[in-house]
């Protein structure tokens, strides 16, 4: 990545200029990238929610629980929870936010809560959905219900990486740290018989700057022939530029 590229990526996501101090500015930043991870993580050069309320400077939890650490920790529950935005293990199987006009890009079903049905889904994943259509439950309620807790925890990757699922808040108990409420994606959000890959290839060039299909393809899960079909229909459309190796914004 070139110097001049790092920086126009570090303005495109908010790491330069104000920090994020308000839960709204954090569902205006994720309304306006897209999509981002709660924290960085080393190989996957993305916006995170972390860096653009501490700076790209400040390591999480370098001295423990401070106060960016707590509110982005306690964000990644409440927003969602608002329908700011929707989170759950997605880019690179890291927990990630996604703004909701994305979420609708790719969602992959009508939109109600026999969704599940209509995917190829684990027995145990299955087992999850069924059980918080009438209403969010708390991880632990749903952990004691599949019975294993790596049988769920792949479960919830499953339902959460097919956007099927999403946090919304927190259940308080009697000790100890509070529980995520996992809830329905489509009961959160308007969603369902949407899908749109071309506005989803648009949002993710504008916020990447440059990509290629490779990355595209990863990001969303997309065969590499698929993403570089939807990006050379940017080319086509004069919404992107192609160099010969890699796809750019025209606009940056």
């Amino acid at each position: 990545m070139t110097a001049e590229l790092g920086q126009a990526r570090a303005a495109r996501w908010w790491v330069r200029g104000r920090r994020i101090g308000s839960i709204e500015r954090a569902g205006a930043f994720v309304d306006d990238v897209g999509f981002a991870l709660l924290f960085p993580a080393p190989r996957a050069v993305v916006p995170s929610l972390w860096e653009a309320v501490a700076g790209e400077d400040e390591e999480p939890f370098g001295s423990g629980m401070g106060t960016n650490e707590q509110r982005v920790w306690t964000w990644k529950d409440e927003l969602p929870r608002r329908s700011l935005a929707w989170y759950g293990a997605y880019l690179g199987g890291r927990g990630t936010f996604l703004a909701p006009e994305l979420l609708n890009a790719l969602y992959p079903a009508a939109g109600d809560p026999s969704d599940h049905q209509s995917l190829d889904l684990s027995p145990a994943a299955h087992e999850i959905a069924k059980a918080i259509a009438a209403e969010p439950l708390p991880s632990a309620t749903l952990r004691a219900l599949i019975g294993d807790r790596s049988r769920y925890q792949r479960a919830i990757t499953e339902l959460q990486r097919n956007l099927l699922v999403t946090t919304a808040g927190v259940h308080e108990s009697g000790s100890g740290w509070p529980a995520a409420l996992i809830a329905l994606t489509c009961e959160q959000f308007d969603v369902g018989g949407r899908t749109d890959h071309a506005l989803a290839t648009e949002r993710y060039l504008d916020t990447m700057l440059e990509t290629t299909p490779g990355e595209l393809g990863r990001a969303f899960r997309w065969p590499v022939a698929q993403a570089r079909a939807r990006l050379d229909e940017l080319v086509e459309d004069g919404r992107a530029a192609f160099d010969g190796a890699r796809y750019q914004n025209p606009a940056r």
